[in-house]
C-alpha cells in the first residue's frame, strides 16, 4: 500500500473521531483498504439525514476510482443508488489524489441537491439510471473463490439477493467441495458486491456465531470481451463432474478463465 494511502487513513481515522463515525474494516497488501465512515447530511426538508458511506480503496488507488457503497435508513434503495453514482462522478474528477474527505464533504454539501433531482427526474429517466456507464466502465466478469459456507442455505439466498440489488448476472457453482462466484456486470456495481461480501455476516463460524467472510479470494477481475456471453440470469448450478463445470465455462466464452484459474482448484 502506497505511503500516500497510509496517510490518508491516518487522517480520515483523526477526522472522523467521534463515536462510530470511523471503522476499519479491512485492510491488506493485495486487497487495499476497506473502511466505514458514518456522517449526516441535510435531506430535503432541512432534516439530518444519516449516511453510511463504504469506500474500498484498491491496490491502484488513487489512479483509479474507490468502491463506494451508499446505505440510510432514511433513504430509498433508489436515493442511495443515486448519491453513489453521483458520489463516482465526483470522485472520477479528483483522480490521482487523495480524495476520500473531498468526497464526504461533497456529498454532506450536495445531498440535499442531488435528492431533489431525483424527485424530480422522469420515471424512464429513473429506470435507465441503473445503466448508466460513466462511472461504472462499462460490463466486467469477475471470479470467486469461497473457501466454505457453513450455512450454506443462508449463504446461497444472501448471494441472490445481492445479485438481484446489483443487477449482476452468472453463477454461484458447487462441485465437491470447490465454491466458485462468477458475476457479469457494472464495475462499480461488482465493486460494491465485493463490499457487501466482505463487510456482511454472511455466514457462521464453528460454534454457530454469524461471522464475516475472510475466506474469499479473487481469482480473475477483467472487461468483457466480445467473445464473451452475456449472462441472462443468476443462477445456483451443481455439477458432478469435471467436465460438466469446463463445459459452462466453454459455453460462456471463458475457457481461459477456467484453464488458468478454475481448473487447479477443482483437480
Amino acid at each position: 500500500m502506497a505511503e500516500a494511502v497510509r496517510q490518508e487513513l491516518s487522517a480520515l481515522a483523526a477526522i472522523f473521531c467521534g463515536p462510530h463515525e470511523w471503522e476499519m474494516l479491512s485492510c491488506s497488501e493485495t486487497d487495499g483498504a476497506v473502511f466505514r465512515i458514518h456522517t449526516t447530511a441535510e435531506g430535503l426538508v432541512g432534516e439530518d439525514v444519516p449516511l453510511e458511506l463504504v469506500f474500498h480503496l484498491p491496490a491502484g488507488y488513487p489512479l483509479c476510482l474507490p468502491g463506494v457503497s451508499v446505505s440510510s435508513k432514511h433513504l430509498t434503495r433508489a436515493q442511495c443508488a443515486t448519491v453513489k453514482e453521483k458520489l463516482l462522478e465526483e470522485a472520477g474528477k479528483l483522480l490521482s489524489e487523495p480524495m476520500i474527505h473531498e468526497l464526504v464533504l461533497w456529498v454532506q454539501q450536495n445531498l440535499r441537491h442531488i435528492l431533489s433531482q431525483s424527485e424530480t427526474a422522469s420515471s424512464s429517466e429513473k429506470h435507465a439510471q441503473p445503466e448508466s456507464t460513466a462511472a461504472d466502465g462499462g460490463l466486467w466478469i469477475i471470479l470467486l473463490h469461497v473457501d466454505h459456507m457453513r450455512a450454506r442455505t443462508k449463504y446461497v439466498k444472501t448471494v441472490e439477493k445481492w445479485a438481484a440489488e446489483l443487477r449482476l448476472t452468472g453463477r454461484l457453482m458447487f462441485m465437491g467441495k470447490t465454491i466458485l462466484i462468477l458475476l457479469q456486470g457494472h464495475r462499480s456495481n461488482i465493486k460494491e458486491y465485493l463490499i457487501l461480501q466482505k463487510t456482511s455476516k454472511v455466514d457462521v463460524d464453528s460454534s454457530g456465531k454469524k461471522c464475516k467472510e475472510k475466506m474469499i479470494s479473487v481469482l480473475s477481475e477483467t472487461k468483457v470481451r466480445p467473445e464473451h456471453k452475456r449472462f441472462l440470469a443468476f443462477e445456483v448450478k451443481e455439477y458432478s463432474t469435471l467436465e460438466e463445470l469446463q463445459k459452462e465455462f466453454e459455453s460462456a466464452g471463458l475457457l481461459q478463465l477456467f484453464s488458468e484459474c478454475a481448473l487447479g482448484l477443482v483437480k
